[in-house]
């Protein structure tokens, strides 16, 4: 490892780093300033994923040590050069994305963010952000990895700024970590990568924050089936009350089996949440005519399933990849805000524990034992309350924020054709804009 100045005494903060041979350890560490057309954040909460388990288990090629964490929300303390088009200021309620695009990229010009070029070859193989280098590092001068271009496991960070998502201030700031990886992905799969129309059958393998996240989804998209599929009873009975009309347990049961006595003909949609080869493959099985497989789960790399290419290719049916919902975050992300404090989307209900960041070891632990659903790790960090009159959030805003929540609702419940998504998709992307 190389060596890098230390910041000043002042910029010291407290994370986990995971090293190897499973070394995870709660530390000081060093945070250098936001460079050129990046900002730092204060971290209110942090998610625990199944991601930073993946890491953990050493089942992804993750360079080390590493400051964990992807999923996270917080305030706004510093800006960096070159950004003052960003449309932040210090203060700022953000959702931290794990694909900070760079705006500039062909899939970025292509209105597809999510695929960011900068991001899939540089800032998470690499851990690190745009320039190739790190703004962390331990106390003696040790460069440390940032986890996706975010290492939400740290009273603060420093991530470009299309990584800080501007949200309302109205909103459960410490809950809303979860709109950053696991309600984005799961609704998002639901509504951009499939494009789930009114009255279509689904059913969602994996109840964990992502596949309820699923559930959420369809349900919003007016989905008139929605068979929810796990080995624990308690998300079962979660999946039902947050839109699972059915629910199918397959510890007791073959749950292919099960999904084609529901549902004979087959279902129109199947999400693997998991991302095991068998709920691949069960996936693709419970498919009917002209279904499709999306696959949200993420697997061990080197993983690999089967499926019958004649069979799937006399039946019309797809299997489709769904990375981080297909979202455009500057434009999703405060889309979803929105539904939760409209009350469309309940994030809460997901939330199965609030643990200080020094039991991150333990959370992840719980994770692994399928004992929890998502739990959030909370700094020290407290935003200022607050107040419908405060400069840029004036009382009168909040009339035109619940017309905002209203309309998402309707735009996410509006039947749809079964051409695909009306997802709008713009010409160019522009990292630093909430789309319309």
């Amino acid at each position: 490892m190389r060596t890098i100045p230390s910041p000043a005494p002042a910029d010291r903060i407290r994370g986990v780093v995971l090293r190897p041979g499973n070394d995870l350890t709660m530390t000081d560490l060093v945070l250098a300033p936001p460079g050129s057309g990046e900002v730092e954040v204060a971290v209110v909460a942090a998610g625990v994923c199944h991601s930073d388990l993946h890491v953990v288990r050493g089942e992804w090629d993750v360079p080390m040590p590493v400051v964990l964490g992807h999923e996270g929300s917080g305030v706004v303390t510093a800006l960096g050069p070159d950004t003052e088009d960003s449309g932040l200021a210090v203060g700022d309620h953000v959702v931290l994305s794990w694909v900070p695009a760079c705006g500039a990229c062909r899939y970025c010009l292509a209105g597809r963010p999510a695929a960011c070029s900068l991001v899939a070859e540089v800032v998470a193989p690499r851990g690190v952000l745009y320039d190739g280098t790190s703004r962390l590092s331990s106390t003696d001068g040790e460069e440390l990895h940032h986890y996706l271009g975010v290492s939400s496991f740290a009273d603060r960070v420093v991530v470009p700024v299309s990584g800080a998502i501007k949200v309302r201030k109205d909103a459960p700031l410490d809950a809303l970590a979860l709109v950053g990886c696991a309600i984005a992905t799961g609704v998002g799969a639901v509504r951009n990568t499939a494009g789930v129309e009114a009255g279509a059958t689904v059913a969602v393998i994996g109840c964990g924050g992502v596949g309820l996240s699923c559930v959420q989804g369809a349900r919003l998209s007016g989905a008139g089936r929605i068979v929810a599929v796990d080995v624990v009873a308690d998300k079962l009975d979660l999946a039902r009350k947050l839109g699972a009309t059915d629910t199918i347990d397959a510890s007791a049961v073959d749950p292919v089996a099960a999904l084609r006595a529901l549902v004979p003909e087959g279902l129109d949609y199947v999400f693997d949440a998991i991302g095991k080869i068998t709920t691949t493959e069960q996936a693709v099985a419970a498919l009917g005519q002209g279904g499709a497989a999306v696959i949200v789960g993420l697997p061990p790399t080197g993983s690999t399933a089967r499926f019958d290419p004649l069979a799937l290719a006399e039946a019309d049916q797809r299997i489709l990849g769904s990375n981080y919902g297909s979202v455009v975050p500057h434009r999703d992300i405060p889309i979803l805000v929105d539904l939760v404090v409209g009350g469309f989307l309940d994030v809460e209900s997901m939330i199965s524990a609030r643990r200080p960041l020094e039991e991150a070891g333990d959370a992840l632990a719980e994770l692994n034992e399928g004992r929890a659903l998502r739990q959030l790790l909370i700094t020290g960090h407290r935003p200022t309350a607050y107040e419908p009159a405060e400069p840029g959030v004036a009382a009168a805003d909040s009339a035109a924020y619940d017309s905002a929540a209203y309309d998402a609702y309707t735009a996410y419940a509006a039947p749809r054709s079964a051409s695909g998504p009306s997802t709008h998709t713009p010409s160019a992307y522009d990292p630093t804009k909430r789309e319309g």
